[in-house]
C-alpha cells in the first residue's frame, strides 16, 4: 500500500468518521493522519476495447497503455474514429468561421446577461482536447489564433469578448477580465500539448510568479472583506484559478523549476474553503467568482460520495499530475470510494445512475462524459473506468493490464 501522509488537524477532523483510515501517532505529531491507497491498478484494457467508445479507446492507447500494446495502424484508425465521431462533428459545426465558438470565451452556458448564445469557447476547445481531438485538428488550429493573441498584453476591446461592455464602463474590469482570460488560454494551450513553446512558458511563470505572491502574503489566510451588504474578494487578492491551477498540472518540465511553488500551491488547495458566498466587485458592477479558488474546492458526502463527479474527476487528475493529492481530504476520501466501487478495475457502483451525472457547477462538462452513448449499463461505466486508470498512472501507481 501506497501512504498519503496528512498533517493538518482539520484533516483529522474532517476524516476521523469516513472511510478505511488508519492512524498513526507519535509524540512529535499526535494528530498526523495516514490514509491507504492502493500503490497498483487493474487497466481492463479487453473490457474497455469492447465497450468504450472511440474517444475513450484512442485516449486509452494514447495516454495509458504502453505502446508495444498498440499497433500504429490502430492508432490511425482510433484517431480517424474519433475525428468522425459524431461528437466531434457537431462541436466543430458549432464553431465559427473566426474560430470562436458563441462569441464568447468563458461562459458555461448561454446567457441572456452577457448575449451569450451558448458555450464559451475555451470550454468547447478543452472538450474536444478530452475527446482526443489532435493539435492537428482544423478547430483547434482556428481558435489558437486566439488564445495567443489572449496571451499577449494587446488590449483590443474585441478581446474582451462577453465582458465587453463592462470593461469599458467599470473601472478594473478590463484588467481583471484580461488577467483570468490569460489564464484559461494559458491553461488551454498547455492542455493542447503547447507546453514547450516559449510564449505559453512565459506566461505561465508570469501566471505562478503573481499567484505565489498572494500565496505568501497574510491576505491568503483572509482574502475576504465586508464591503457595505456584500462579501467581496479583497481589493489586490489575486488567489488561483481553476484555470491557473490546472494549466500547472499540464507543465511536467514547469513543475519541477518551480517546485516551491507547486508545493505552497498544493497546500493551499487543501485549505477549508471560507463558507460565506462572496463576489467580486468593481464600483457598482459584481461578478460571480466562478473560477476562483480559495480552498479545497471539492464536496462529497459522509461516505465519499462526490457532490459533483464530472469536476470531481477533473480535479482528481488534475491533483494526480500536481502531485497534490496529499494535501485534498476531501479528494482521498473521493478516490478511496471510487475504487472501491471498481471489479477488476472496471467501475460498478451499486447504483448506476441511468444517464451520466451532469456537472452541477458546469466545470466539469468539459471533462466528462465522453463516451458517446448512455444506452446501456457498460456504456455508462466507461468513463469513469477511464478516467480511474489514467489518475492512477499520474499517481505513479504500477498498472496492471488485462
Amino acid at each position: 500500500m501506497s501512504e498519503i501522509r496528512l498533517t493538518r488537524v482539520d484533516l483529522l477532523k474532517k476524516l476521523a468518521l469516513h472511510g478505511p483510515v488508519s492512524y498513526l501517532f507519535t509524540a512529535r505529531q499526535a494528530h498526523e493522519v495516514i490514509l491507504e491507497l492502493p500503490s497498483s491498478h487493474i487497466v481492463p484494457i479487453s473490457w474497455l476495447k469492447a465497450n468504450a467508445s472511440p474517444s475513450i479507446c484512442w485516449r486509452m492507447a494514447r495516454d495509458v497503455i504502453p505502446r508495444d500494446y498498440v499497433f500504429e495502424e490502430e492508432m490511425d484508425g482510433l484517431l480517424d474514429a474519433v475525428n468522425n465521431s459524431k461528437t466531434v462533428v457537431q462541436i466543430a459545426k458549432k464553431q465559427r468561421d473566426s474560430g470562436l465558438w458563441a462569441r464568447n470565451m468563458l461562459e458555461l452556458a448561454a446567457s441572456k446577461t452577457t448575449g451569450a448564445t451558448g458555450i464559451g469557447t475555451i470550454h468547447q476547445y478543452r472538450r474536444l482536447l478530452e475527446l482526443g481531438v489532435g493539435p492537428d485538428h482544423r478547430t483547434i488550429r482556428r481558435s489558437n489564433r486566439w488564445l495567443f493573441r489572449l496571451l499577449s498584453r494587446d488590449n483590443d476591446p474585441a478581446l474582451f469578448f462577453e465582458n465587453k461592455k463592462s470593461a469599458q464602463t467599470y473601472e478594473g474590469v478590463d484588467i481583471w477580465f484580461r488577467g483570468v482570460l490569460r489564464q484559461a488560454a494559458t491553461c488551454a494551450l498547455a492542455h493542447g500539448g503547447l507546453d514547450q513553446d516559449p510564449r505559453v512558458r512565459g506566461s505561465a511563470h508570469t501566471i505562478a510568479t503573481d499567484i505565489s505572491r498572494f500565496l505568501r502574503d497574510d491576505m491568503a489566510d483572509d482574502p475576504l472583506e465586508k464591503r457595505g451588504s456584500k462579501t467581496v474578494l479583497k481589493e489586490g487578492a489575486n488567489p488561483p484559478t481553476i484555470f491557473s491551477v490546472a494549466m500547472v498540472s499540464y507543465l511536467a518540465s514547469f513543475q519541477k523549476e518551480r517546485a516551491g511553488f507547486v508545493d505552497r500551491l498544493g497546500q493551499f488547495l487543501g485549505r477549508p474553503a471560507p463558507k460565506k458566498s462572496y463576489c467580486l466587485q468593481f464600483g457598482r458592477k459584481t461578478f460571480a467568482p466562478t473560477y476562483y479558488i480559495l480552498g479545497e474546492p471539492l464536496a462529497a458526502d459522509s461516505a465519499g460520495h462526490p457532490k459533483d463527479l464530472p469536476f470531481a474527476l477533473h480535479w482528481l487528475e488534475v491533483l494526480a499530475r500536481l502531485g497534490a493529492l496529499e494535501y485534498s481530504a476531501v479528494g482521498t476520501r473521493i478516490l478511496m470510494r471510487l475504487l472501491k466501487e471498481c471489479d477488476e478495475g472496471v467501475w460498478n457502483p451499486p447504483k448506476l445512475p441511468r444517464n451520466f451525472s451532469p456537472s452541477p457547477s458546469k466545470l466539469g462538462s468539459f471533462y466528462y462524459p465522453i463516451e458517446e452513448s448512455a444506452g446501456s449499463s457498460k456504456q455508462r461505466r466507461t468513463d469513469v473506468t477511464f478516467r480511474l486508470a489514467l489518475i492512477a498512472k499520474h499517481l505513479g501507481w504500477e498498472l496492471e493490464f488485462n
